[in-house]
């Protein structure tokens, strides 16, 4: 069990003061078996009034309201949460599903939806002749098929970091062969579903005290991080990572699960304002581990 210390500042700029719509936020992480939220609190200058949804997928929504204007916009969400984790066994599929391809049962293609969908257009099949050029046989492995999938946008993907808003096109990620951990997480979902297998979005924060010697730094550690959830009968949401290469949840803090990468935005809201008057925003993103003993004396 690990204890974490989570803050995520944003802070958006104006030239002059400028009236703010209502900002929708993502910040607060899903419970489970394996995290459990301790403490939470988001702060907002200048002040707002706050209430709380939940989004058609379970996820916890704060929508923030204010009454005056202001030049500078700061929204700071601070967690204490535990973590749970261990040696990852094999992921128990059922005989039916452990190799590909194989049939969804009636119930799981009802309740997986639009998830089994690609989301964009991909007219010359380039996204899925590339997926298809990693099943190996027929019939294959399902186990080793996505983790050659994963480890395949990894190789073949430079990781670069964006600023801007938004997210490249599966297709756009491949021509170009770059993209943020956003845009990896996204071209490995859809090429999954071009191979037909239920997947979604998920978002966080990644977090690593430190690289074992001689292997590299984790990238993302300590930010905003978006990797993908894959359904498999019998061992239900498998996690992959593809801007890391990595499989099951270990280090990762979910925080949203949705079907599309712009459902999962963390902080998004309007203003109005003179023309020009937007000068940016800034994020930071610090996620620490207590220390036991300072834990102890904490809950003493």
């Amino acid at each position: 069990m690990t204890v974490l210390n989570v803050r995520h500042t944003t802070v958006y700029r104006y030239s002059r003061p400028v009236a703010l719509g209502d900002h929708r936020m993502m910040l607060r992480p899903r419970d489970s078996h394996d995290l459990r939220l301790i403490k939470t609190n988001l702060s907002f200058s200048p002040p707002a009034s706050v209430r709380w949804m939940h989004d058609v997928f379970g996820n916890s929504v704060a929508i923030a309201s204010f009454s005056d204007p202001a030049s500078e916009l700061r929204v700071e969400s601070s967690l204490v949460l535990e973590t749970y984790s261990a040696e990852r066994p094999p992921f128990q599929i059922t005989a039916d599903a452990s190799r590909y391809p194989f049939v969804y049962s009636a119930d799981d293609r009802i309740d997986l939806g639009r998830m089994l969908e690609r989301q964009y257009p991909d007219p010359n099949d380039r996204l899925g002749g590339w997926a298809r050029g990693f099943v190996r046989s027929h019939p294959t492995d399902t186990s080793a098929l996505l983790a050659d999938l994963n480890n395949g946008v990894r190789a073949q993907i430079s990781y670069q970091s964006r600023e801007t808003e938004g997210t490249q096109t599966p297709v756009e990620t491949l021509i170009r062969g770059w993209g943020s951990c956003r845009d990896l997480a996204v071209l490995f979902i859809e090429a999954a579903r071009s191979l037909g297998f239920g997947a979604r979005v998920v978002t966080g924060y990644l977090y690593r005290a430190s690289a074992d010697a001689g292997s590299p730094s984790a990238i993302g550690a300590g930010a905003t991080h978006a990797w993908a959830d894959i359904y498999v009968p019998g061992a239900g949401w498998i996690t992959y990572d593809p801007t890391n290469g990595t499989i099951g949840g270990k280090d990762l803090i979910r925080v949203a699960v949705t079907r599309d990468i712009s459902q999962a935005v963390p902080i998004s809201g309007s203003f109005v304002g003179p023309p020009g008057s937007y000068l940016g925003m800034t994020v930071d993103v610090a996620v620490v581990a207590e220390r036991e003993g300072a834990r102890e004396r904490r809950t003493a």
